[in-house]
């Protein structure tokens, strides 16, 4: 990490759980543990650095690609923070990733999905990795087109959305399945994520509601995934789509298809048996990152220190999260969890998968997340996001440019509270957003 943007963190959040009685910074992973402090710094180090060509005299980081689409987990999470789509044409897709598959039709395909969630595309697999090592072409290009979208808020104020169109040039190893299903995903903010996974299955569950017995249109559905480590279904936490059980399968996953580097859950190089080239490669051994480092680097992603809320007597911040509240924000952003009432900070999410309506469907289910289903994600450190990675980029494909614009997206279950806003007047707007970059 660059130490500019090392001192303006550590000025910003506090380490989860480790907060003193005034709410300042603590340094107790360093004081309290120096094993834990070591192990983060170890983690820290794998997951900051790029990893570099196989063979190479640097063989604890050796075995990039062969194919891949970044040579570091920071090249995407910048800061550890949010990532976002190209801002012009000449940016590549860095922290933003494309998912492929096609929808699970064949017995094959299905017994796939069952562990994976995706049946992937027959040659690209499920991940697009856009590079490849020298002599090796990436997989493809991505690009977004945008269409605007237009309209008005109840005082008259007018407002436009970009709505993104997402298309693959520059293919390499032949075209795409004909029902090949595309989705673009920016990179997540990291912090906060130990505690995430420490929420009890049961308190995550108890606001499901499936059938929407309470009839305020918000149901509330928990994925349940494939645990590779368990070797069972499990509730998934994390992606977009919570098809992810854990921290650990999370990062393992990232490793495998935007690095190119193998782990003991992922042993396999993100190569069809079409890319022949590509599986003839020499490797960084087997595995590439060894279950020791690998779990350094999941220590570290769990212990990324949770935001410091600002501005909390702002009196325009206390009217905007009474707004949050009446207008129904918080049924699906809930505020905390009881395990976590003695936190300092709040999540504002219930980790669990919403219909947002077509305007936001990418089309493509995963396990059994339908494909205009997103799980809540975490308010925690949204007003951090111009500060931290130089944008405002939000949604799960970064198509909003800023807080306002990602309320305007909003639709499904929560189409009632989107209208709500469209009916605030500018005043209201106002404090709602600065209750969200409170944040």
């Amino acid at each position: 990490m660059h130490p500019t943007l090392a001192i303006a963190l550590s000025s910003l959040f506090v380490l989860p759980g480790l907060a003193n009685s005034t709410g300042n910074h603590s340094l107790s992973v360093a004081e309290e543990n120096p094993q834990q402090h070591e192990d983060f710094a170890i983690g820290g180090a794998f997951f900051q650095q790029p990893w570099v060509i196989a063979p190479a005299s640097t063989t604890a980081r050796d075995g990039l690609g062969p194919l891949f689409k970044a040579n570091s987990c920071l090249a995407c999470h910048i800061g550890h923070g949010r990532g976002h789509p190209p801002l012009t044409d000449a940016e590549p897709f860095l922290s933003t990733l494309v998912k492929l598959s096609v929808p699970a039709t064949t017995e094959a395909q299905k017994t796939v999905a069952e562990k994976l969630g995706v049946a992937p595309e027959p040659v690209y697999g499920d991940h697009l990795q856009t590079l490849g090592i020298k002599g090796l072409p990436g997989e493809g290009m991505p690009h977004f087109s945008y269409t605007e979208i237009s309209g008005q808020f109840q005082d008259g104020e007018a407002w436009n959305l970009q709505k993104p169109t997402l298309t693959i040039g520059h293919l390499n190893y032949g075209e795409l399945a004909h029902d090949v299903q595309l989705s673009a995903r920016v990179a997540p903010p990291l912090p906060g994520m130990g505690l995430l996974e420490s929420i009890p299955e049961a308190e995550i569950l108890a606001n499901a509601d499936l059938d929407d017995q309470d009839d305020d249109g918000i149901s509330g559905k928990p994925n349940v995934v494939w645990d590779i480590a368990q070797q069972t279904t499990v509730l998934g936490r994390f992606s977009w789509k919570a098809s992810q059980p854990s921290i650990l399968q999370q990062s393992a996953d990232a490793f495998r298809n935007d690095i190119g580097i193998t782990s003991y859950l992922f042993p396999e190089q993100p190569c069809s048996t079409a890319q022949t080239d590509c599986l003839s490669l020499p490797d960084g051994g087997k595995p590439e990152i060894p279950a020791d480092l690998l779990e350094k680097v999941v220590f570290h992603i769990a212990n990324q220190p949770v935001p410091v809320r600002r501005n909390v007597d702002d009196p325009q911040v206390a009217q905007g999260q009474k707004l949050f509240h009446q207008v129904g924000c918080a049924a699906c952003h809930t505020p905390t969890f009881p395990s976590l009432a003695n936190q300092p900070h709040q999540p504002y999410t219930d980790l669990l998968l919403h219909d947002m309506g077509a305007g936001l469907a990418d089309n493509r289910p995963e396990f059994a997340a339908s494909g205009s289903e997103w799980r809540t994600p975490p308010l925690w450190g949204i007003g951090l996001t111009a500060k931290v990675n130089g944008h405002t980029r939000f949604l799960h494909d970064g198509r909003a440019r800023n807080l306002l614009e990602a309320i305007l997206w909003h639709g499904g279950e929560s189409e009632s509270t989107k209208q709500a806003v469209l009916a605030m007047n500018k005043p209201e707007r106002e404090a709602l957003l600065r209750f969200l970059n409170s944040l």
